[in-house]
């Protein structure tokens, strides 16, 4: 394929104490951000949070771009938007709403019915979301993570060495902790949406990581009388072509959809994006170096 970049000797094993830290504040960040998840002081979504969802009909299709700036223009806050366009229906969600089900509804078919009187706006259904069931998404969201990286640890200790596991599994805790941490730093909507995000960066930094321990398996055979950090250091340089490659295209795919994707995407996609910067970097400097620490055997 490709090569970006020739014959790079960059000692990237050298630079594991500066890493070490960056990827250390990074972490404090995302435990924070768990923190204050579970003690319901971060900017949480109507999934986690509680609230009401309203599913309007219209007669004809709307745009959903035009229902949001109706409902902002009203002065409604903390809403989500779901299109059906088949079915010609708008779905609204508005985290911890304090007025009753019954009012709250009203007001919405009375704002959206003077904005698109031609598209008679009528109710379809309400539901309310209670504490309880976000509490349980909350736990459920934090399962989920855990089993995806003990899997994780599970597959790459069979498929290498338990070492190697141990070094994927820390550097995807790494990524998944640092994207949380910085969209609790940019006050960013936790929700549903970006833990799909960060499942699917779990699943990105895993096949990168996996990329560079391929290499140094087979480098380590080859080159018996070398020190172990200098294969590693060998290693990462001769797939770090192939590692820009795969990262931009999967950047420049991540930044079509935060530029043009739509608001109900956009969070997915700045996830995506933070994620993929971060993936690459881990799979360098947080999980090759990991191994060194854990011992120096072949």
């Amino acid at each position: 394929m490709i090569e970006l970049v020739k014959g790079t000797k960059i000692d990237f094993m050298g630079k594991k104490i500066y890493a070490f830290i960056i990827s250390g504040i990074f972490s404090v960040l995302g435990i924070i951000a768990i923190v204050q998840i579970g003690l319901d002081k971060a900017n949480l979504g109507v999934d986690f949070a509680g609230g009401t969802a309203v599913q309007i009909k219209f007669t004809q299709s709307v745009q959903l771009h035009d229902v949001r700036i109706a409902l902002e223009e009203s002065g409604l806050k903390d809403f989500d938007l779901q299109d059906l366009p088949t079915e010609n229906k708008v779905l609204i969600r508005v985290k911890k709403q304090e007025e009753r089900l019954g009012g709250f509804s009203e007001r919405i078919t009375q704002i959206l019915s003077q904005k698109f009187s031609d598209k008679k706006p009528v109710i379809d259904s309400t539901t309310e979301i209670g504490p309880k069931v976000g509490s349980k998404l909350r736990k459920d969201s934090l399962w989920a993570i855990l089993v995806a990286t003990g899997g994780i640890l599970v597959y790459v200790a069979w498929r290498f060495q338990f070492r190697f596991g141990v070094g994927a599994t820390i550097a995807t805790f790494h990524d998944v902790l640092a994207v949380l941490g910085i969209f609790y730093i940019l006050n960013k909507e936790i929700n549903l949406i970006l833990l799909s995000a960060l499942l699917t960066i779990a699943g990105y930094s895993l096949t990168d990581t996996v990329v560079v321990f391929d290499r140094i398996r087979e480098n380590i055979k080859r080159y018996i009388k070398e020190p172990v950090e200098v294969v590693i250091n060998r290693s990462i340089n001769e797939v770090l072509s192939r590692t820009i490659v795969t990262s931009l295209t999967v950047f420049l795919s991540a930044l079509a959809l935060f530029l043009f994707g739509g608001e109900v995407i956009h969070d997915f996609a700045l996830a995506m994006l933070i994620g993929v910067a971060i993936g690459t970097y881990s799979s360098i400097f947080v999980a090759s170096p990991v191994v060194v620490l854990l011992g120096k055997k072949r």
